[in-house]
């Protein structure tokens, strides 16, 4: 499967796309994503356990959302049990996926207070205040981890942005697809920079109505996944179908209605040109035919033949 580079502004066109397929079905797509934030808040309230299992699954409910998008674009209506849809078909190998992604997290952590030093994480893990002549120390180890923990999750995160698509989509295994995913992520570096930017000032705006404008943003967040994984791994726009019996390729279509009519205009134009031989009845041009009694013959012989074969009649 070839990756394919694309232009920068793609990073907004994506945006743009997964918003139209969001306005699609936007009650439905309200409902599947408080659906899964409900499932995340409830798993996560388990002991212990909670956080890393839901971070293990989550990769099976993104291909469910993905697989939905998919439907939508074949003109199939998005339904909420899209959200489920994953559970039934390469579940191990999206576990695996979210296995790894568990294990770089943890390790991300372990290396941030291995650098913040003991005060941060007792600062941090357990509220336990420090001196005003610690602080600045304290601060400084802070942004120091912090810069090297970000460092660390975005390399992460582009190896997990397109895997579960690439596993659902195209039954590719997962250490394949984490890698495709990131070397993907990487060879439209800027595109995904533009498509970051416009994030985080649609993200600004949300918070600034009050948090209602992520009711809209958080399944334009998954659309858009969508949008961006036929951009660059199909080199296709995003198609929306009305329906299901209309055609995912219009273009295609006209051309093939115009090969058709150009078709058969070049039958009625031979039927004009052309004719059958009375004896053989092979096809033979007009001007190219030997004419007699009304009739066309493809040789002279032909013809006499015919001639011959009619006067023990007469």
């Amino acid at each position: 499967m070839e990756i394919h580079q694309v232009n920068g502004k793609q990073g907004l066109q994506w945006i743009i796309s997964g918003f139209y397929l969001f306005l699609k079905a936007p009650l439905v797509w309200i409902v599947t994503c408080f659906t899964l934030i409900i499932i995340a808040i409830g798993v996560s309230l388990l002991p212990f356990i909670g956080k890393f299992i839901f971070t293990l699954i989550s990769p099976i409910f993104l291909a469910g959302v993905m697989m939905g998008c998919k439907d939508m674009e074949r003109g199939r209506p998005l339904q909420i049990m899209h959200l489920f849809s994953a559970f039934r078909i390469n579940t191990a190998s999206l576990v695996t996926v979210g296995g790894i992604y568990l294990i770089g997290q943890v390790l991300i952590l372990g290396l941030v207070m291995l650098i913040g030093g003991t005060q941060m994480t007792d600062m941090l893990l357990y509220g336990k205040r420090v001196d005003e002549s610690e602080l600045m120390d304290v601060m400084s180890s802070f942004l120091t981890s912090s810069l090297i923990a970000l460092a660390l999750s975005i390399p992460l995160m582009m190896a997990s942005w397109f895997s579960p698509l690439l596993i659902v989509f195209h039954d590719i295994p997962p250490v394949v697809a984490l890698q495709r995913s990131f070397f993907a992520c990487l060879k439209n570096f800027i595109p995904f920079q533009v498509y970051g930017i416009v994030f985080i000032l649609l993200s600004l705006l949300s918070m600034a109505t009050y948090g209602l404008g992520f009711i809209a943003l958080i399944p334009v967040m998954f659309t858009s996944i969508y949008a961006s994984y036929k951009d660059i791994f199909l080199a296709e726009p995003l198609r929306i179908r009305d329906s299901e019996s209309d055609s995912e390729y219009p273009e295609t279509d006209r051309n093939n209605q115009q090969q058709d009519t150009t078709t058969q205009n070049d039958r009625s134009q031979a039927s004009e040109t052309s004719t059958q031989c009375a004896f053989c009845h092979a096809v033979i041009r007009k001007d190219e035919a030997v004419s007699g009694q009304d009739k066309f013959y493809c040789s002279e012989e032909h013809y006499k033949q015919h001639l011959s074969a009619q006067k023990p009649e007469n």
